[in-house]
Parts: structure tokens; C-alpha cells; sequence
């Protein structure tokens, strides 16, 4: 038996069940597979005083050398879990163009919480408050707050 097309030359709809499971296939990866891994948020910075802190208190250990910490905001403070992790930080945007930094990307230490640290941060609201250190490798240092995308490592 031989193959029949229709006026336009193709095959029938019924022979052609290829393109419907092409179409099911792309829109299941195109759903699914998110090739980002990393989070939106802002941040905002503060100065010292860093002492005392609520993840280590007066423990001037727990601040990395290159001074490149942070103080969670509420969405990452996680009960207190959030001591000691450790997040990738990339300014993305601001209020100002040209305040990021967009090629630099930065990991951070979580030394403290944003709601009870000794220093009021620039921003509130923030979901990280940078180290003034921190802050200024990723933006500039006179901009209240920034957008950014953050991963934890």
C-alpha cells in the first residue's frame, strides 16, 4: 500500500505523530530543566562596628581576612542556620545605571543577622546587608542598596 498526501503534497495529519511528541519533549525540558540555580534579591551594605555578632558574638575570628562577610536578611536567616554559610554574590542592577559591577562576582561568609546587628545597615528590607568591603567589589560603595543574584556554595 502505498503513502497519500493531501493537496499540499504532505502526509496526513494521522502520519505525522513525530511533531506532536517533538512539541511534548521540548515543552516538558523548556518547563522543567531551569538552568539557573541561583536566587534574586537585594542587598544593602553597613559599617562597623561588626561586634558583637548573633551567629559568633565577640569572636573577631569569624570574619574572613579579605573582610568579604555579610548579615542575613530575614529570607536567609533560617533560624540561625544561616551561620557560617557561605554565598556566590553578583550585582544584576540598581536604581542607578551604571552602579553594579556586573563582572564581579563575590563569595560572602554570614557572620551575623540584618534585624539585630550592632550597625545599622543602608537599606532596610535587604536580603543580604554586605560588609562595606563586600559591597564595593560588586557596586558603588555610594549607592543605598542593589539588586542581585546570590547562590549558596
Amino acid at each position: 500500500m502505498g503513502v497519500f498526501f493531501d493537496f499540499a503534497g504532505e502526509m496526513p495529519n494521522q502520519q505525522r505523530p513525530w511533531r506532536l511528541s517533538l512539541f511534548i519533549v521540548f515543552f516538558l525540558v523548556a518547563t522543567f530543566f531551569n538552568p539557573s540555580l541561583a536566587d534574586v534579591g537585594t542587598a544593602a551594605h553597613y559599617s562597623p562596628p561588626y561586634l558583637p555578632t548573633a551567629c559568633f558574638g565577640n569572636d573577631a575570628s569569624q570574619f574572613p581576612t579579605n573582610n568579604l562577610f555579610a548579615a542575613a536578611g530575614d529570607g536567609i536567616w533560617d533560624n540561625g542556620a544561616s551561620c557560617g554559610r557561605q554565598y556566590l554574590v553578583r550585582c544584576i542592577s540598581a536604581a542607578t545605571p551604571g552602579t553594579c559591577n556586573p563582572s564581579q562576582t563575590i563569595q560572602i561568609r554570614i557572620v551575623d543577622r540584618a534585624e539585630t546587628s550592632v550597625s545599622r545597615p543602608s537599606a532596610n528590607g535587604a536580603t543580604i546587608i554586605l560588609s562595606n568591603t563586600a559591597f564595593g567589589a560588586i557596586a558603588n560603595p555610594s549607592a543605598a542598596s542593589v539588586n542581585i543574584e546570590f547562590q549558596q556554595v
